[in-house]
């Protein structure tokens, strides 16, 4: 049988146990110095013989084990232990972000990058029981994020998306799908005979491609029954290359050897290519279109498999138990009186019993 805390750092909170025993030993000797120099030594205690300092301290030992067994109750005990398979819906979605400087051109706001995640943020966001990854990539391509059913991990590292998040920069879809195909490897479910594996790709691009060998990527992949799904931000006018500082303070445009500033215009032959190979879609996103809603209804027409996660554990949940004795002796605190049950009264000249 195991006993375990689901939440023990909430036993921190003992620490107010010896301080609430150090203040309360102050304070009671400071209030009883206060009154023999003010009543004098004769006087006082006449005057504190009403009050029982063992019943006294009994409030206060209660109150502690109150307290401490609200931390138990707080840091929720468990015991037992089951095992169980959870087996969900769904299909394995890879999201291929462009990271590169083109990806911070503002021909659409705030800029291109910053539009992809948002929208890659609502498309995660309604995919219920699928796995998904994250890829970024620019120049090279490196794998933030494998495939998991663990949404909130992915969108982390999505919204922390940055130039900065790969080494090199240019555009190389060949390398973006080269360490999709090896994701899926690692990180997916295998065939089997009872079941077929959807897997997608979906890249989320301007598509400017400075480098050769995507569509012969993308060929393989379709070949291995990915189906591949492109994103294209940004306009065919274009916009320059903001350049700014570690604050976000704009310094000025990027500019090319010549000294002009150099203009990022979408190219979406590239990746209507690329989706057309894959046997996907292509969907150009604007600010409050619907383009995210439309390839998630693509995604859902999908044929859908079963993922078999890893297995889930179970406990039983005892903090009711601490609480239930906490409020019980809370109770016996609140109704312990203080004063002696057989005090002695000053009345006058004479000192006499109750």
């Amino acid at each position: 049988m195991t006993y375990r805390f689901a939440d023990p750092a909430a036993f921190h909170y003992l620490w107010i146990l010896p301080l609430l025993f150090v203040i309360t030993w102050y304070l009671v000797k400071q209030s009883q110095g206060k009154l023999q120099r003010a009543l004098g030594a004769k006087l006082a205690p006449f005057l504190l013989a009403s009050v029982s300092q063992t019943r006294r301290w009994w409030k206060l030992v209660l109150k502690s084990v109150v307290l401490a067994l609200f931390v138990f109750a707080l840091a929720r005990p468990q015991s037992g232990e089951s095992e169980k398979k959870v087996k969900s819906e769904g299909v394995e979605v890879m999201l291929l972000v462009d990271v590169s400087r083109s990806m911070m051109a503002e021909d659409t706001k705030p800029s291109r990058l910053k539009l992809a995640k948002k929208e890659l943020s609502r498309l995660i966001d309604r995919m219920d029981g699928d796995k998904v990854g994250l890829i970024a990539f620019a120049g090279s391509a490196i794998l933030l994020s494998p495939l998991t059913p663990d949404k909130p991990a992915v969108k982390m590292f999505l919204d922390s998306l940055s130039p900065e998040a790969v080494k090199t920069q240019g555009t190389d879809f060949r390398k973006a799908l080269a360490e999709t195909s090896s994701a899926f490897s690692r990180g997916g479910v295998e065939s089997g005979e009872q079941s077929v594996v959807t897997k997608v790709v979906v890249i989320a691009s301007d598509g400017e491609d400075n480098e050769p060998g995507a569509i012969e990527a993308a060929s393989e992949l379709a070949e291995k029954g990915v189906r591949i799904f492109t994103l294209g931000f940004g306009t065919e006018k274009g916009a320059p290359i903001p350049v700014r500082d570690g604050r976000g303070n704009l310094r000025g445009y990027k500019k090319d050897k010549s000294g002009k500033k150099v203009v990022s215009k979408t190219k979406g032959t590239v990746l209507k290519n690329l989706a057309s190979e894959g046997k996907g879609s292509f969907h150009h996103v604007t600010f409050g279109g619907n383009a995210i809603k439309s390839l998630h209804k693509e995604i859902q027409k999908l044929e859908q498999t079963e993922f078999e996660s890893a297995e889930m554990t179970d406990y039983d949940e005892n903090y009711q138990m601490f609480l239930l004795f906490g409020l019980i002796l809370a109770l016996g605190e609140l109704f312990l009186k203080e004063r002696a049950s057989a005090a002695r009264f000053w009345r006058g000249r004479f000192e006499v019993g109750k």
